[in-house]
C-alpha cells in the first residue's frame, strides 16, 4: 500500500499530470510524469492509478490496481514528480506487467527530466 504522501488524490492533479506531463506507453500501461514543485517530502513521486472498465470487472480492476501499487513502490524516482499510471486491457492478463511498467516508468521520467 502506498503511504498517503505518495498518493495522487485530487482530480486536478490527475488532469494536470495527464495533460502536461511526459508520456511513455507499453502494451499494458501508459505512464504520465510531471515534474512537481512540491518538496514535502523531498525526492518522492506521488502516484495515481487509472484502471477503466475496459480492463475487466471490479475484481479484476482492483487486482490490477493492487499489483501496480506494489510494483511502483520498488521503482526509482530520480526527482520529485507526479505520475499517473493508466492500465490498458492487456494489464489484466499480462505476465510481463512488471517489466512493462518499469520500462514505461523509466522512459517517462527520462522525458520529463
Amino acid at each position: 500500500m502506498l503511504p498517503g504522501p505518495r498518493r495522487l488524490k485530487r482530480p486536478a492533479d490527475f488532469g494536470a499530470t495527464v495533460r502536461q506531463g511526459a508520456r511513455a506507453a507499453t502494451p499494458s500501461v501508459v505512464v504520465h510524469v510531471l515534474r512537481s514543485t512540491i518538496t514535502d517530502p523531498p525526492g518522492t513521486t506521488r502516484v495515481g492509478f487509472v484502471v477503466s472498465k475496459k480492463v475487466g470487472g471490479a475484481v479484476t480492476r482492483n487486482r490490477v490496481k493492487r499489483r501496480l501499487r506494489h510494483l511502483t513502490l520498488e521503482l526509482p524516482t530520480p526527482f520529485t514528480a507526479d505520475a499517473v499510471v493508466r492500465a490498458l486491457p492487456e494489464a489484466a492478463s499480462s505476465p510481463e506487467l512488471p517489466s512493462h511498467l518499469a520500462d514505461a516508468w523509466r522512459r517517462a521520467h527520462a522525458r520529463a527530466a
